[in-house]
């Protein structure tokens, strides 16, 4: 087990309708805000409530809203010239992690002279960050507590990962009804995925005591909400179970690392504007079988958590192929694609998706030693 190392820098607030709080906490941090939210919940009713709450607190703000599907480094600098010009004293992040991915690197890159171009090639943040309030909108926020930033270089659509300040984000904030404007299939779609993020930080190299006292219970509530949506009861509303597991999952990747599923459905999603949910999901299960023989006793735990382990059964590796049985019945009844190929990209594209996750510093976290042919090998079998 890896030596522990952890470090959370903002306070972390969970509760439905905690979000309308909003201006009470930004108060700490100053009045002049730059809001960065997602368009797609400019439909959300809750939205009026959360500016309401900015506006009687007389806290001055501006929205860019101008983010498309993923974080690139064009809309990052676009972002920080309004930043910049407007002389705000924060940041503020409502929406998914390509909003979260955004406002973390305007905060961290706002009193930079340099170009984020240079910090692509290997320069070093050094100057003081803007505060970052965050609002998640969706439950998959794997990097919102890490010192790493998934973001798309604009030039080439290669996934980067910029290294910011782990000191930027002073508030997180966690409120279930924001996740009501997603469809059932969405929210099954990203609950999967972050069961699967769960599940990579119990497995990771990196994983330790405390970041799997996390990810056990993530997956022990994404698991719950799993079932429900096959006609479970459960004492708490699918939202809830969602926000919480999610913040889990968030927690235990900070003393952890995400795996290949996970950065392989960046990376996709990088190049081929492409989901990240549906190839990380459809590769969680091919991942469990790949990594059986270095981590089936973790993986048999995993099983139990999730009630999957036959009573009495010695058999590991029966248990492992049960497990990755269920993913995949989960995967079928959200309506999601069962491979790679049905998403309508060729073996060569995920040839080129697994080259530029090869080259990223978070591959020391996988659950064993892994190259890039090794995340080919993965992508062919799933494909």
């Amino acid at each position: 087990m890896a030596d522990l190392q952890f470090k959370v820098s903002p306070n972390i607030v969970l509760g439905t309708y905690i979000s309308s709080r909003l201006g009470l906490y930004a108060k700490e941090w100053g009045d002049r805000y730059m809001v960065i939210v997602d368009p797609v919940l400019k439909e959300v009713r809750n939205m009026d409530t959360l500016y309401d709450s900015l506006a009687t607190r007389y806290i001055n703000y501006f929205t860019f809203d101008e983010v498309d599907f993923s974080s690139d480094s064009e809309t990052v600098r676009r972002a920080l010239v309004l930043a910049r010009d407007a002389h705000v004293q924060g940041v503020i992040a409502i929406g998914g992690s390509a909003v979260l991915s955004i406002a973390r690197t305007v905060c961290a890159l706002f009193n930079e002279s340099r170009v984020i171009y240079d910090f692509f090639d290997g320069e070093i943040i050094s100057a003081e960050p803007l505060p970052l309030i965050a609002v998640p909108s969706t439950i998959r926020s794997p990097f919102l507590f890490t010192e790493y930033v998934p973001l798309i270089d604009a030039r080439s659509r290669q996934l980067r990962v910029l290294k910011v300040q782990n000191t930027l984000c002073k508030l997180a904030l966690f409120d279930p009804n924001l996740h009501v404007s997603l469809s059932n299939n969405q929210m099954k779609a990203i609950a999967l995925e972050t069961l699967g993020i769960a599940v990579e930080a119990y497995l990771s190299q990196k994983a330790n005591f405390f970041s799997d006292m996390f990810a056990e219970k993530a997956i022990e509530l994404l698991g719950s909400y799993m079932n429900a949506s096959e006609g479970e009861v459960s004492a708490c509303s699918p939202e809830v179970l969602l926000s919480n597991g999610g913040c889990l999952a968030s927690l235990a990747i900070t003393s952890s690392s995400v795996g290949p599923a996970t950065l392989m459905g960046l990376a996709v999603c990088a190049r081929y504007k492409i989901s990240r949910s549906l190839p990380a999901s459809i590769l969680f299960p091919y991942m469990l079988e790949d990594v059986a023989a270095f981590k089936r006793d973790k993986i048999v735990r995993v099983a139990q958590i999730l009630g999957i382990q036959e009573d009495g059964s010695t058999d590991k590796d029966k248990v492992v192929a049960l497990l990755a049985e269920r993913i995949r019945h989960w995967i079928a009844l959200a309506n999601l694609p069962a491979r790679l190929k049905d998403l309508s990209l060729t073996l060569e594209q995920f040839t080129i998706a697994a080259e530029d996750a090869g080259q990223l510093e978070l591959m020391s976290g996988m659950p064993c030693s892994m190259g890039t042919d090794d995340l080919f090998n993965l992508m062919k079998r799933a494909f």
